[in-house]
């Protein structure tokens, strides 16, 4: 790659309107596990690709290339320090090789996001192009709820010389079985759906017809149900509910402090009228069987005790660096020691410091997105929407399944694709121009107002790229 294409101006006129070939690449790496065994490194395509570019984008991003260094940009560069240092502690003679592909997934995938989608019509183009992805791995997914055989994966580990993640065998639920199409777990392939689902649905819309809108995001939907998964199910029916409650009280100005307000007291009026706690009934209604939920708050009990130690159960306190990869204290009668539920994991690997950075980061990059002053007619509305919709989906989601490799990069990417907005200049640059966001008619064929076909909107165009670059094991 040219320095021009790694240290990109941060000018409106230097930024593409198209998707950059360096996101198309990536989020090929995404869904397309491939991988090589180098001696003891367990090297993917994701992790090479991360490695080559993420040192110059995270220069570039500290030194204002990209714009605005935001809290979050800190606060996520600080939990890969912490996690390394963590790690350095608690497993010494791993942490060469756990902490850069750890922290390159991580850091890696958010960098990347915030030095390559920089306007709003490259986000859109990003909305376009997550949406192709799920479209063409339907049918796969459809095929797979059958037979149970993941072809394109399956393809993937025929090639000589490459492997990938491996073939799931986990047991049918509703008479079909579970899809892992090509990610390393049903519950991520879920979850890629669910993060695509308010983008086409709430972002795209004025930009696709509002009939295809509606049959787009069913489609989503139906993926994202294929995986059987009640975390990825729970992000989408989360979703399709702020969606209603946005469109029924349109015209109330406080609807999302009434909305607040009705959860806090739900909360209160829970705690009080039930002999659980509201998490518990919360994991009841969000999991497949009451077995699970009850497994499931077994899991948050132990893991909390793993943190903050117990006296009665003979586990140590690891408040400040967590256990790292250290196998972790549970009953004896749990075979598995599967800890379903992200943010838990980052407190018990990483220690209350290792949680609370990359929380913090979470909740001041959502909450920064849902201040922002948009007027009812404002260009970004739907995309700032859209955003906070995924962003509060994925946060329920993330407290009932844990996430890693490929998918959590890519949800670390998505939530670095939001930072243009947060930018001084981000409302007036890209709220200013002709198209306003209104709904077109759509009709066969038709092209949008910029003379580009729906496909040329992320397709790199030869002979002129503008790349502007900035940019876990398990």
């Amino acid at each position: 790659m040219t320095a021009r294409a790694l240290h990109p101006t941060t000018g409106a006129q230097e930024i593409s309107n198209r998707l950059p070939l360096l996101t198309v690449i990536y989020l090929l790496t995404v869904v397309l596990p491939a991988a090589i065994n180098v001696g003891s490194l367990y090297l993917t395509a994701l992790r090479i690709l991360l490695l080559m570019v993420t040192i110059p984008m995270l220069v570039s991003l500290l030194t204002g290339r990209y714009g605005r260094v935001l809290a979050t940009d800190w606060l996520f560069l600080g939990h890969a320090l912490w996690l390394t240092l963590a790690l350095a502690i608690n497993n010494p003679d791993r942490v060469i090789q756990q902490a850069p592909s750890v922290g390159i997934e991580f850091l890696g995938g958010y960098v990347l996001g915030r030095a390559t989608i920089r306007s709003r019509e490259q986000f859109i183009a990003l909305c376009r192009f997550l949406v192709l992805i799920v479209l063409i791995l339907l049918p796969f997914a459809l095929l797979e709820t059958q037979t149970g055989n993941p072809l394109i994966l399956r393809a993937i580990r025929a090639l000589p010389g490459i492997t990938s993640v491996d073939v799931t065998r986990d047991d049918p639920r509703l008479g079909l079985a579970r899809v892992q199409s090509t990610f390393a777990h049903p519950i991520h392939f879920g979850l890629f759906c669910s993060v695509s689902f308010s983008l086409a649905f709430v972002a795209l819309r004025g930009r696709i017809g509002t009939t295809r809108r509606y049959i787009v995001s069913a489609m989503i939907a139906l993926a994202g149900f294929t995986a059987l998964s009640s975390g990825a199910l729970l992000a989408v029916a989360l979703q399709v509910a702020l969606i209603g409650w946005a469109w029924m009280f349109k015209r109330l100005d406080n609807r999302w402090w009434l909305l607040i307000g009705l959860f806090a007291l739900a909360w209160v009026a829970v705690d009080l009228l039930s002999n659980r706690s509201p998490f518990k009934v919360f994991m009841s209604y969000a999991t497949f069987s009451p077995h699970n939920a009850y497994w499931r708050s077994i899991i948050f009990e132990w893991g909390v005790m793993n943190i903050f130690g117990s006296v009665e159960n003979e586990i140590p306190a690891s408040v400040l660096f967590g256990i790292g990869l250290n196998d972790w204290v549970r009953p004896s009668y749990m075979y598995s020691g599967s800890m379903d539920n992200f943010w838990l994991v980052m407190g018990v690997r990483y220690g209350v410091p290792g949680f609370a950075l990359i929380a913090l980061g979470w909740v001041v990059q959502v909450g920064s997105l849902m201040r922002l002053k948009l007027g009812p007619d404002h260009p970004l509305l739907y995309i700032r929407r859209a955003c906070v919709f995924t962003f509060l989906g994925l946060s329920f989601t993330l407290a009932t399944v844990h996430v890693w490799g490929n998918v959590f990069s890519f949800v670390m990417f998505m939530v670095g694709a939001t930072g243009w907005l947060l930018q001084p200049d981000a409302l007036a640059r890209n709220g200013s121009d002709k198209d306003d966001g209104t709904p077109q008619p759509a009709t066969r064929g038709a092209r949008h107002s910029s003379g580009q076909t729906a496909y040329s909107r992320f397709a790199p165009r030869p002979g002129r790229q503008t790349i502007p670059v900035a940019g876990q094991s398990r």
